[in-house]
């Protein structure tokens, strides 16, 4: 069974940066798509960024090209160490959330937008990593 564990999520003032972390196991194949969702207080959880294993492909959510996250977020995987990362610059508190690392598998070519907005589902979750940041 695929098991996600989240870690890098504290306290931090607006400006700062984090590195979440999200170390995975139990991989059966290469076949897989990986990303980070978020959840903010009263809000409902939706997608950041995700990177397809079996090209390196990275997504972020369109959304995020249009507003103040453009170019703050950076995806990246350590495949060696079977880690994906989400580095978080110029941090706000409206970034403040629950971050999810998320992980659907067996599908080829799967679409990495389509994975961040539910079209395939989600396989497996972490636990989540809360961030908090003050103004």
């Amino acid at each position: 069974e695929v098991q996600l564990v989240e870690s890098g999520g504290g306290l931090v003032q607006a400006g700062g940066s984090l590195r979440l972390s999200c170390a995975a196991s139990g991989f059966t194949s290469d076949d897989y798509i990986i990303g980070w969702f978020r959840q903010a207080p009263g809000k409902e959880r939706e997608g950041v960024s995700c990177i397809r294993n079996s090209d390196g492909r990275t997504y972020y959510e369109d959304s995020y090209y249009e507003d103040s996250m453009k170019g703050r977020f950076t995806i990246s995987s350590d495949n060696a160490n079977n880690t994906v990362y989400l580095q978080m610059n110029s941090l706000k508190p409206e970034d403040t959330a629950v971050y999810y690392c998320a992980t659907t598998v067996g599908i080829d070519g799967i679409w990495g937008l389509g994975f961040l907005r539910g079209y395939y589902g989600v396989d497996y979750w972490g636990k989540g990593t809360l961030v908090t940041v003050s103004s």
